[in-house]
């Protein structure tokens, strides 16, 4: 079976001295908990798998309850090192603390019991581990898979990879396109708003923050204004509200909305967003169009490329610590910005025959930038782009 290449990572640090809780978090349906089971496969050590989806009325007592039980099957063997892993552990309310609680027990006691504990929502999960478990944990991102991963593990090619993104669950039914959207919609994107924003976080105007997502698949890589994304959608909001959904959303790895690149933060917030899905299967599942057909459609082609670009940076932004901005001053624009450490490139997407670079020479003159990049006809082919980790440019 193909093993995503963090795994490496992960596996050295569980094999290391007892130390920190390794925390496995992403969207849903990236591969988490085949991982994890991927890992237990090669253990030497015993171990302890539990998983919080399909407990119901889970609470912070069930943690202490299965914990309790590693501990016993610890004692069968108390020379080893034991590994308890919980899965999907933002489900229950207040685990931060009985992890903590927990963990900080065997440390006193000296139990050389190892902890992994994964989940889908980066936003509750970051909030219980910076406010409990400051000090004792790493955090392992698995994200959406690149065009490689999809490559190496089933065989795409790069049109593949531009329609049907990056969700290897998926990978079996593309055959079947019609089943594929079904599977796309139903198993992922409901699931992800219902359970990993709707159940875990108040909304008050749920169908609005379906319908901003549905606005935002329509128009990834495309700036719009709150106020156009108000009139295009039904129901009462207002731009504060429209903001903090599309936070949402970016949180459970679905849509995003890329800030304006300025040295000025204040209104790097206010700018209009540039909508970004994390996937491009979440656009395709969403269009009536086949592959086939897209493949004889130059223009939707095109703009699903660039999108799968844009998605290629946005994912690995999250792993590689450089900050993702867009750039526009009147009619002169740039695609993507990277910034990390002080070093900023600027990047220019294009599928077409003819391209216009005063955006790109603009923005030189104005931040004179370490370099700038040209993807697609005359630059950098869009195929080999995707194939390049984006941080290796800073």
């Amino acid at each position: 079976m193909y093993e995503r290449p963090v795994i490496h990572d992960l596996r050295r640090r569980i094999n290391e001295k007892r130390r920190f809780i390794q925390v496995i978090y992403g969207p849903r349906q990236v591969g988490k908990t085949t991982l994890i089971m991927q890992i237990l496969d090669n253990q030497k050590s015993p171990s302890l798998m539990v998983s919080v989806d399909g407990i119901s009325n889970s609470n912070s007592s069930w943690i202490s309850m299965l914990w309790e039980s590693a501990r016993v099957k610890w004692k069968e063997n108390p020379d080893q090192e034991f590994l308890f892993v919980i899965d999907e552990i933002q489900k229950i309310d207040n685990w931060s603390e009985t992890i903590k609680l927990e963990w900080d027990r065997d440390t006193r006691e000296d139990r050389p019991i190892k902890v992994v504990i994964s989940g889908s929502s980066r936003l509750l999960l970051q909030k219980g581990l910076t406010e409990s478990l400051a000090g004792r944990f790493e955090l392992n991102y698995l994200g959406h898979c690149s065009f490689l991963e999809m490559h190496e593990a089933f065989g795409w090619d790069h049109r593949q990879y531009v329609w049907f993104g990056g969700y290897p669950g998926s990978a079996g039914l593309i055959d079947e396109e019609s089943r594929w959207k079904r599977y796309i919609s139903d198993s992922i994107i409901e699931t992800s708003v219902s359970k990993d924003i709707l159940m875990l976080t108040r909304i008050d105007k749920p169908a609005l923050m379906r319908r901003l997502f549905e606005l935002g698949c329509v128009y990834s890589g495309q700036i719009l204004s709150y106020t156009k994304i108000l009139g295009q959608l039904t129901g009462s909001g207002n731009t504060v509200t429209l903001s903090h959904y599309l936070d949402l959303l970016d949180q459970a790895g679905l849509l995003a909305g890329i800030e304006k690149y300025s040295p000025t933060k204040l209104r790097q917030r206010s700018s209009s967003p540039k909508f970004q899905v994390h996937n491009n299967a979440l656009i395709a599942a969403q269009r009536h169009e086949t592959l086939q057909m897209v493949t004889a459609m130059p223009d939707l082609l095109g703009r699903m490329v660039e999108s799968a670009i844009g998605a290629h940076l946005l994912n690995h932004s999250l792993t590689q610590g450089y900050k993702l901005y867009y750039w526009r001053d009147r009619n002169n624009e740039v695609d993507f910005i990277l910034e990390k450490n002080g070093h900023t490139i600027g990047l220019e997407v294009t599928t077409s025959e003819t391209h216009k670079l005063s955006g790109m020479q603009a923005f030189q003159n104005l931040y004179h930038p370490d370099k700038v990049l040209l993807i697609g006809k005359s630059g950098l082919p869009w195929e080999e782009f995707l194939q390049i980790n984006p941080g290796e440019l800073i």
